[in-house]
């Protein structure tokens, strides 16, 4: 079988290829037009089996902007959904499109299966394990407000769920960043990604660690992180888990304990719950720049894909 190409999680990637697509998010958000249309020709697959709001519009509208043409698949559009295996798909599907974007609350095993053998290039624009694209949109925005991330202590506040993988793994590739990760107890990382990004933070003097409360965190921090506590596709057995992570909502409190810090969310937000409203449209928030920054994030992402 050949290497299935495209972007499945950020470990498949090396170093070059992560500062190559920052890069040009931070040209594409500067200019959207600084690209030579390498979508032409080209047809993109969409096939989003959950909700989205700012992936699939990013997406949709990067494809077009490229210069491609997009085909949208909802969640019961396929044949997959009468039982078809996601291999026959990918096969049919090789034959038909250029490249093929999905978001699934399942396995990342089912887009390697997508790719038609290795035929058709898929990116993970979310699966139950890794939100690749949204990391480089995040590392974009660190790097577009601080200018290079040597010395910067970012802290992640909330579940350790595939947001916070992507996160961990771009972070814990830049020379002397250091990254917290604070979660209620058993809703961290997984222990593997967490030894994997620690690993290769220290080999850059950076560092990648593991708090169990917000209050743990001594250092400075420059940049303060959530996301929402139930992410898409996901529920939690615990019936009071709410309860268990009402000390890491993010508000005005936390926030004064590092007056010069940013915030960033990957939205959805739901205020109240994971950030204040205090927060979240406060000056310090750059989550609205994040959230634009995913556009150019996509299309840096389609057209790496393509002439790599």
């Amino acid at each position: 079988m050949t290497t299935p190409r495209g972007l499945y999680t950020l470990a498949d990637l090396d170093d070059d290829s992560v500062q190559r697509i920052v890069r040009r998010t931070i040209e594409l958000h500067a200019d959207r037009d600084a690209h030579t249309r390498p979508l032409a020709g080209l047809v993109t697959g969409l096939l989003f089996t959950k909700t989205s709001t700012r992936t699939r519009t990013a997406f949709t509208s990067g494809t077009i902007r490229l210069g491609g043409a997009p085909i949208a698949f909802g969640p019961t559009d396929l044949q997959t959904n009468t039982g078809e295996s996601a291999a026959d798909t990918g096969r049919m599907l090789a034959g038909m499109l250029d490249l093929l974007v999905v978001r699934t609350a399942g396995p990342m095993h089912e887009l390697r299966e997508l790719s038609g053998e290795g035929e058709l290039p898929v990116v993970n624009a979310m699966s139950a394990e890794e939100h690749p694209t949204q990391g480089l949109a995040d590392l974009a925005t660190l790097i577009h407000h601080f200018g290079g991330l040597d010395g910067v202590r970012m802290l992640y506040v909330g579940e350790g769920n595939n947001t916070a993988v992507a996160l961990a793994r771009v972070l814990s590739r830049q020379p002397g960043c250091h990254a917290v990760f604070a979660s209620p107890a058993g809703y961290g990382l997984p222990g593997a990604v967490l030894a994997e990004t620690a690993a290769t933070a220290a080999r850059r003097g950076g560092s990648v660690t593991q708090v169990h409360a917000p209050g743990d965190v001594a250092d400075d921090v420059h940049a303060v992180y959530t996301s929402r506590w139930q992410t898409t596709g996901s529920t939690k057995p615990d019936p009071s888990w709410r309860d268990v992570f009402r000390p890491f909502h993010v508000d005005a409190a936390l926030m004064g304990r590092w007056p010069d810090a940013v915030f960033l969310h990957d939205l959805p937000a739901h205020r109240g719950e994971e950030v204040s409203g205090e927060v979240l449209d406060g000056k310090s928030s750059l989550a609205w720049t994040q959230a634009r920054l995913k556009a150019a994030g996509a299309m840096a992402v389609l057209e790496w894909v393509v002439t790599t």
